[in-house]
């Protein structure tokens, strides 16, 4: 039965996230950590199956966390807890190892269904996050450059300005890239953008 290491240094927010977790059937035990430092203490102690890091904290950062996590533990399954904002983050993030990435405020529900999705029993009882399911998405060039763009940090106007396109017609090329990567927004789209080996 997995066992599931939450991070958060907003007490509120962990506490959700917990809860949420906590009520998924399947789900042996939810652990909590209040920053990356103690993240590191409590796997070491613990071995969750799957720590849900912060992306963006105080001291110790979600990012450098799930580094330190990969490099002293390579078997560590890693998802970054994320807001859409945290596109940018979110890549270099899975670039160390991190798995993907999952809202922070996901409801109950969509946290059941993301982990439906996500969590696969190996033969040996382990508990992996899977890969993005079906064919790498082709993306037209001017999707690739939004994507990019994107994975900057850009907003639609500036990737507009670069590509001397209105902010309107790069709307359209994100929504028709996130509907070919199944990602809700950006910072899903740049983690299934590294995933799938579209981004460097």
């Amino acid at each position: 039965m997995p066992v599931v290491l939450v991070c958060d240094d907003v007490a509120a927010e962990r506490e959700a996230v917990r809860r949420a977790i906590a009520m998924i059937g399947g789900i042996d035990r939810v652990v909590t950590a209040a920053s990356g430092e103690e993240a590191l203490r409590r796997f070491a102690s613990e071995r969750p199956d799957v720590v849900l890091l912060d992306v963006r904290m105080p001291g110790l950062g979600g990012v450098e966390t799930a580094k330190r996590l990969r490099a002293e533990h390579p078997e560590a399954d890693v998802i970054m807890l994320a807001s859409a904002h945290d596109a940018d983050a979110v890549g270099v993030a899975v670039e160390a190892g991190a798995r993907g990435y999952v809202a922070k405020d996901a409801s109950h529900e969509e946290f059941a269904a993301i982990l439906a999705l996500v969590f696969e029993s190996t033969p040996s009882g382990k508990v992996r996050v899977g890969q993005p399911t079906g064919r790498r998405p082709v993306l037209s060039a001017r999707e690739q450059q939004v994507l990019e763009g994107i994975t900057r940090g850009l907003s639609n106007a500036e990737i507009g300005r670069e590509l001397f396109l209105t902010e309107d017609t790069v709307k359209t090329h994100a929504r028709r890239l996130y509907r070919k990567m199944g990602a809700a927004d950006r910072a899903a789209a740049v983690a299934n953008g590294f995933r799938w080996g579209l981004l460097r």
